[in-house]
């Protein structure tokens, strides 16, 4: 299974009224994002600050977009991580630091809603993607 394009996932949370709907369906994003391979889950991918255990790679793409993929070993964290794959598919470095992901999130609906830990966690994913990105010659 795949993550389904922004559009899509926009689409249905403005379809989706209720709260405890759109937990849900972040939920079934997160079991069907794709995991990363056991040697890839190593402490260089990690992403610190998040409650769960999550694992970041970016790659060159094509046409100068970069390829990320991430797991986590929770499924509403792994939901999160696909809706930010979604957020930044295809993008340049340029692009994905020019980015308002937490803006995205916002208009979303999702970052009130969660945690305050699951929150941080979030904006650190944000962060490591940034990081990663700037790193990128």
């Amino acid at each position: 299974m795949s993550v389904p394009p922004l559009d899509e996932i926009q689409s249905t949370f403005a379809f989706l009224d209720a709260w405890e709907d759109r937990f849900q369906y972040v939920i079934d994003l997160g079991k069907r994002l794709p995991v990363l391979p056991g040697h890839e889950k190593c402490e260089p991918n990690r992403v610190h600050g998040c409650q769960s255990s999550v694992w970041l790679v970016m790659e060159p793409g094509e046409n100068g977009a970069l390829s990320i993929r991430a797991t986590s070993d929770a499924f509403i964290v792994s939901g999160l991580i696909a809706i930010l794959l979604a957020f930044y598919a295809g993008k340049t470095k340029a692009e994905i630091l020019a980015a308002d992901a937490p803006g995205f999130f916002k208009e979303l609906g999702l970052a009130e809603h969660l945690s305050p830990t699951r929150r941080n966690g979030l904006f650190a994913m944000i962060e490591r993607v940034r990081a990663l990105a700037g790193a990128v010659q």
